[in-house]
């Protein structure tokens, strides 16, 4: 019998962990709690939890160092839901190496949206993808082989710096890359000129691949944050 994916939740006010709890053990999860830095350490490193879903406000160590100190020995996957939703806040949690980033307040269908997205990552099928064989979604797909991205069946010409920021978002699907982490693994600089350059490159493969790249299909924007290519 296969266990069900376990659930760190780690927030300092008791209301939110107990209905973010209620919440995903009705949709099938394992839920322990944490209410402090040092205590949610403690656990991911006894538990191993599937998933960390972490708050930042937290009394007694900043979440941000959670992440940090976390890191430093375990890739868990993190998720951060807090009301410090600032674009600093967001870049400097992904930065540290966060998977993902949830705003206070939030909806229990997307944070379950969320997990879904990054379990699948963790799991064998979802470490295959990452060997960069392919990649499909809707009706994009990618052979990494052949280096083919097609739309509808029809092959979609991509340039050079082009594929390489689709490969990368894809080996990273559904989760949000900064600009800075896009930056140096495409130009190999965070500079202002590649930042100004990226921008520019992005609204290019939104043409080529959205049919109203106003309203994008599969590659979302986080506002001053980064970019993230869907997964479902």
């Amino acid at each position: 019998m296969q266990l069900k994916p376990l659930i760190l939740i780690v927030d300092d006010e008791k209301p939110i962990r107990s209905f973010t709890k209620v919440a995903l053990e009705t949709h099938g999860y394992r839920c322990i709690e944490a209410s402090d830095g040092s205590n949610a350490i403690s656990m991911i490193s006894s538990h191993l939890p599937d998933v960390v879903i972490l708050d930042l406000g937290l009394p007694d160590i900043d979440g941000l160092a959670v992440i940090e100190k976390v890191r430093s020995w375990s890739q868990i996957p993190i998720i951060v839901v807090s009301a410090r939703g600032s674009e600093r806040d967001k870049v400097t949690a992904l930065d540290l190496g966060a998977d993902d980033f949830l705003t206070k307040p939030f909806g229990i269908p997307e944070l379950l949206a969320r997990l879904r997205v990054t379990l699948r990552r963790q799991s064998p099928m979802g470490k295959e993808q990452n060997t960069l064989k392919s990649f499909a979604v809707g009706d994009l797909k990618i052979d990494f082989v052949k280096r083919l991205v097609k739309l509808d069946n029809k092959e979609i010409h991509l340039t050079p710096i082009e594929y390489a920021i689709i490969m990368l978002l894809a080996t990273h699907a559904g989760k949000v890359l900064t600009h800075k982490f896009i930056l140096t693994n495409v130009w190999g600089s965070a500079s202002v000129d590649n930042t100004q350059t990226l921008r520019v490159t992005m609204g290019n493969i939104r043409r080529k691949i959205e049919t109203s790249p106003a309203q994008p299909r599969y590659i979302a924007t986080e506002v001053g944050v980064g970019y993230r290519l869907m997964d479902e």
